[in-house]
């Protein structure tokens, strides 16, 4: 029986990804003219390091993949993006009605903290989430589940109890192993393998058709 809902951030609550793509881009260029959008699809849902290796391989130019990522994060991109503009504004209906069917909600994200506290707040819908979680907070990131066992463990429930709300192919892997039941928010931009969700949703509103499933 499904007590929980926990929710990712990017690529669910906010349609995020592209925006970044876009300002990595705009970076991989000035690098290597020749780099296009989709040479950067990897990055999508990539752990920090994997997105910079992904950089280092595609602009070419003998920098080093730490070096590309101390040279990018000299630019606060965060402060640039009005996250107001990108959120999904079928969620705060969503969070509501689960909330008022009695689910408990969490949020797990990849991003740091502070950017995911912004988030919530600037939109509205930090009230909602009885727990919190970023990926800062482990020694390693999704696709390793440890993200998913933390955040069930601070709600108190098996991670049998819970369903995450995801979209990439490492954060529906993250989880899968740590045994939750999975919906995926179907995004086919970006070729995520979401072969491992129990259920696709066309939009985040979907996710309360999937939750009647499991609630008896």
């Amino acid at each position: 029986m499904i007590k929980a809902v926990i929710f990712d951030m990017d690529g669910v609550i906010i349609d995020s990804e592209g925006v970044y793509l876009e300002y990595q881009l705009e970076f991989a260029k000035k690098k290597n003219p020749d780099v296009k959008l989709e040479d950067l699809y990897p990055l999508v849902g990539a752990t920090k390091q994997e997105c910079w290796e992904v950089v280092e391989r595609v602009v070419s130019n003998g920098q080093t993949w730490e070096e590309l990522r101390n040279e990018f994060r000299q630019r606060d991109i965060y402060s640039e993006i009005d996250y107001r503009n990108i959120y999904r504004p079928e969620v705060t209906d969503t969070l509501k009605q689960l909330k008022d069917a009695g689910f408990r909600l969490a949020l797990a994200s990849s991003t740091h903290l502070e950017l995911v506290e912004r988030v919530l707040e600037e939109n509205g819908i930090r009230d909602y989430f009885e727990a919190v979680v970023s990926g800062e907070q482990f020694k390693k990131s999704k696709p390793d589940p440890e993200i998913y066992l933390y955040t069930a463990g601070q709600l108190k429930l098996e991670p049998g109890e819970c369903l995450a709300v995801e979209d990439s192919t490492i954060g529906i892997t993250a989880a899968h192993r740590a045994g939750l039941k999975i919906a995926a928010v179907i995004d086919t931009r970006y070729g995520f393998d979401q072969s491992l969700a129990d259920y696709k949703l066309n939009t985040v509103k979907d996710v309360l058709e999937a939750v009647k499933v499991h609630r008896i």
